[in-house]
């Protein structure tokens, strides 16, 4: 049985519903108990961003916004470093509370015993 749930978000405001349903399986999993790490690349890298995050909204679901301080919270939050770089972002741009890392971070959440990951 899973202990942990590794979820990669590659989308914001491009794919609003996309963005939503990752950060919500991931608060929904964390209210569950699990220990929950989000991995945010692509353009996902700007959910991390409070402004960009509070201007995606989805109909007849929580705001987006509300997930996301759930989840940081109580989960790990880590930013694709290399993602972050070609949109010319930098730590400062993003949260109190993110992490910055590449693939290899990714991997080596997915690799521990007892987790579980998912891609949206």
């Amino acid at each position: 049985m899973a202990t942990s749930l590794v979820l990669k978000v590659t989308a914001a405001s491009d794919d609003p519903e996309r963005a939503h349903i990752g950060c919500n399986v991931a608060a929904v999993a964390l209210a569950s108990g699990l220990d929950v790490h989000v991995f945010l690349a692509l353009e996902g890298v700007h959910l991390a961003r409070p402004a960009e995050a509070a201007k995606i909204i989805v109909a007849e679901a929580p705001p987006i916004s509300e997930l996301l301080d759930a989840l940081y919270a109580g989960a790990t939050v880590t930013v694709c470093t290399p993602c972050a770089a070609r949109r010319g972002l930098t730590a400062q741009d993003f949260r109190p509370g993110t992490e910055l890392a590449g693939s290899a971070r990714f991997v080596e959440l997915l690799a521990r015993d007892g987790a579980s990951g998912l891609v949206y």
